[in-house]
């Protein structure tokens, strides 16, 4: 599938309708989704046919990239009931294949098929300290082959030194800078938009050494 068509595509999905400020919801827009998914399976191999989970999935932007992109199965988590009943809206308009898990990442134990790749856009940990962190380590400990997120530039050697020393990653490579668009969504919003500077991050396990 062409760039463009993926993320035509994405802009057709529903998003919050009630965005929670606790959970830091905020949408991942077709433009960001598109890139990392396509560079995902273009640059490195790592959706057609594999085992995707989508972390802290919201309405399942990323998730639905991945199976637009050929995953063999896509797997969304998240905490609010809400989101998943979005994103299970989305996958059916789109007709595509997701299951959705209700679950606390931090919480989570997996016992279900072995994932390949994991792809998340994480709370920033601006409103819970380290919350991003938590969901780096959990997918790092989960996926066999890599992991792709997004992360605050600001943060890029924070979040460096902690995949290579705390959480075992056996690689941390920024792919690009992209520009993340965070829409007026809550009271102490100022602007209308803002635009936030966010690393698309790839990690690989220690378990793979480079694939």
């Amino acid at each position: 599938m062409k760039l463009k068509q993926l993320e035509s595509m994405l802009g057709q999905l529903q998003q919050f309708s009630n965005p929670k400020v606790e959970l830091e919801q905020y949408p991942t827009g077709p433009h960001i989704a598109s890139r990392m998914l396509y560079t995902a399976e273009n640059s490195f191999g790592d959706v057609n046919n594999k085992i995707v989970a989508d972390f802290g999935c919201g309405c399942g932007t990323l998730g639905a990239a991945a199976s637009l992109m050929g995953a063999e199965q896509v797997i969304g988590i998240d905490i609010d009931s809400e989101s998943l009943e979005i994103a299970s809206l989305n996958a059916e308009d789109l007709e595509l294949d997701i299951n959705f898990i209700q679950c606390d990442i931090r919480n989570l134990v997996w016992r279900g098929s072995n994932v390949d790749t994991a792809v998340m856009n994480p709370p920033f940990g601006t409103r819970t300290k380290g919350a991003d962190m938590d969901f780096l380590s959990v997918a790092l400990k989960i996926a066999s082959r890599a992991v792709y997120s997004l992360h605050k530039t600001s943060t890029r050697e924070h979040v460096k030194r902690a995949a290579l020393r705390d959480f075992g990653a056996s690689s941390a490579e920024v792919l690009c800078e992209l520009r993340f668009d965070v829409p007026r969504l809550y009271k102490f919003h100022k602007k209308r938009e803002m635009d936030i500077a966010v690393d698309l991050w790839r990690f690989a396990p220690k378990t793979n050494q480079g694939n």
